[in-house]
């Protein structure tokens, strides 16, 4: 049986861990390097670092910020933010990471994601997506620039083109839920792992160790959080026992 994986993420705004609420009101949480090195010790399966400025200032991701957390790691490691090339991949790939995770780009260029699975493989290719509910409430339409830019495109959609194309995993957030610790929008996860075959990351909205459960439950091959675990409210090895506890199979 495949493990269920519990994945810490680390936004990243002038070489800082933030984190906010609706992708807004953003506050300090730490330098890269050492949260992602504190979470390898708690026993996190991987850690994501996105550059969440990258595309909305046109610039590529820091790649001295990856290089410095890649280094306190042994754990998988997924970048995004303003990765646009192929190129792109490989310079970040040669400074330590595993995997890439790639949204604007991937929405303004979708041929990135086939060109970058036939280079370096798809399990090495995430396509991260932010999903807003739609005003009428049927159904979600993706974001782009770190949820600036409603792109009027169906989620349901563009996640099945995604894995047509060559993704590997979704990095699915739910814009409504993120940082409010509500729970996951367990609609949209079932709406997406329904449709695809391939993992889906749940991310947006946890506050309580059953979130993490419910996601898992609603089709979520792994969950990832920021605030919940940055702020030390609930530690890893906890939420992977209480997991375990529920049945769900997790790697202690």
């Amino acid at each position: 049986m495949l493990t269920k994986r519990v994945i810490p993420c680390l936004d990243v705004k002038d070489g800082r861990v933030v984190k906010g609420i609706n992708f807004l009101n953003l506050r300090d949480a730490g330098d890269p390097a050492e949260v992602s090195s504190a979470y390898d010790k708690a026993g996190a399966d991987e850690v994501v670092f996105l550059d969440i400025n990258a595309s909305s200032d046109s610039r590529s991701t820091q790649l001295e910020w990856v290089r410095q957390v890649a280094s306190t790691l042994f754990i998988p490691f997924t970048v995004g933010g303003g990765v646009r090339t192929v190129d792109d991949f490989r310079d970040i790939l040669r400074e330590g990471a595993d995997k890439i995770a790639i949204n604007s780009a991937a929405i303004m260029n979708p041929q990135l994601i086939s060109d970058a699975a036939d280079k370096f493989g798809s399990q090495c290719v995430v396509v991260a997506i932010d999903a807003k509910k739609r005003k009428d409430g049927d159904g979600w339409t993706i974001y782009k620039n770190g949820g600036r830019v409603d792109m009027e495109k169906d989620l349901v959609e563009w996640a099945m083109e995604a894995e047509r194309r060559g993704a590997g995993e979704i990095l699915l957030t739910s814009m409504d839920c993120d940082g409010t610790k509500a729970g996951y929008d367990l609609a949209q996860l079932r709406a997406v792992s329904s449709v695809v075959r391939i993992p889906v990351i749940a991310s947006g909205g946890a506050g309580t160790k059953e979130h993490f459960y419910d996601a898992i439950e609603a089709g979520a091959e792994a969950v990832l959080a920021a605030s919940l675990f940055h702020y030390k409210e609930l530690e890893i090895r906890d939420l992977k026992e209480y997991l375990r506890g529920r049945g769900v199979a997790v790697r202690l």
